[in-house]
C-alpha cells in the first residue's frame, strides 16, 4: 500500500472510531495486567466476566498473594487454561512485590520478566497503561495487515516491525486499538463485511465481500 493510502487508512479508521482503546475491563495497571495474562486464546468478553468476580476482592499483588492458588483458580474458572493461567498470577504477583515495589514495570524487557507475559502482552500494558506507541501483534491485527496489504509478515513480531515503520507517528498512539477493533467487527476472519468498511478502496485484498 502506497504511503499516502496508509495515512489516509488511519485517518478514517480514527475518524469513525476517535477514541478507540481496549475493550478488557481495569481498574489499575495491575487489574489490566490481569486482564491481559487471562485474554490468551480468550475473548474480551470471557475476560470480563471472570475478572468481574476477582477485582473487587484483589486488585494489588498484595490481594492477590491473600486470596491464594486455589481461590484464584475458582475465580477464574470459566477462563481457558486457567489451572496454568492462575500459577502465572500468583507468581508475577510475587515478583511484582519482591522486585517491582508492588508497580507495574514500564518497560518491555522488565515485563517480559513476569510470567505469563511475553512480547504481546508488554505491548498491550505499554500501550494501555504508559501511552506508548506499541503495537501488539493478535490475531485480528495479523490478519487485517496482511490481508490489506499494509503490513506483510508470516510470523507476528514481522507485522510488528512492519506496522511500526509504516503508520504515521500522529496515528501511533490509537494503531493498535484501531487494527484490533477493525478485525474484530468489519474484517473478520471467515466473513469480512468489506461493504460496510471504510477502507475497502484503499485495501489490496482481492477476494472482497461488497455485496
Amino acid at each position: 500500500m502506497e504511503k499516502k493510502n496508509i495515512t489516509i487508512f488511519f485517518k478514517r479508521l480514527l475518524n469513525i472510531n476517535p477514541k478507540p482503546t481496549t475493550e478488557l475491563n481495569y481498574t489499575n495497571n495491575f487489574t489490566l495486567l490481569l486482564a491481559v495474562v487471562l485474554s490468551a486464546q480468550m475473548t474480551d468478553t470471557g475476560v470480563n466476566k471472570a475478572t468481574k468476580k476477582i477485582f473487587p476482592l484483589a486488585d494489588t499483588p498484595e490481594k492477590i498473594l491473600k486470596l491464594g492458588e486455589t481461590k484464584v483458580k475458582n475465580l477464574i474458572k470459566t477462563i481457558n487454561f486457567y489451572n496454568t493461567k492462575a500459577k502465572n498470577i500468583i507468581k508475577l504477583s510475587t515478583i511484582l512485590i519482591k522486585n517491582f515495589n508492588s508497580s507495574v514495570p514500564k518497560t518491555r524487557e522488565e515485563l517480559q520478566t513476569l510470567p505469563g507475559v511475553g512480547r504481546k502482552t508488554a505491548n498491550v500494558i505499554l500501550s494501555v497503561a504508559f501511552k506508548k506507541p506499541t503495537i501488539a501483534v493478535d490475531t485480528h491485527i495479523f490478519r487485517v495487515s496482511n490481508r490489506t496489504k499494509i503490513a506483510i509478515g508470516k510470523k507476528p513480531i514481522d507485522v510488528e516491525l512492519g506496522l511500526e515503520k509504516i503508520v504515521p507517528k500522529e496515528y501511533k498512539n490509537y494503531a493498535h486499538h484501531l487494527l484490533i477493533l477493525h478485525g474484530r467487527y468489519v474484517c473478520k476472519a471467515r466473513n469480512p463485511e468489506c461493504y460496510k468498511c471504510v477502507v475497502n478502496d484503499l485495501c489490496l485484498f482481492k477476494n472482497k465481500n461488497l455485496i
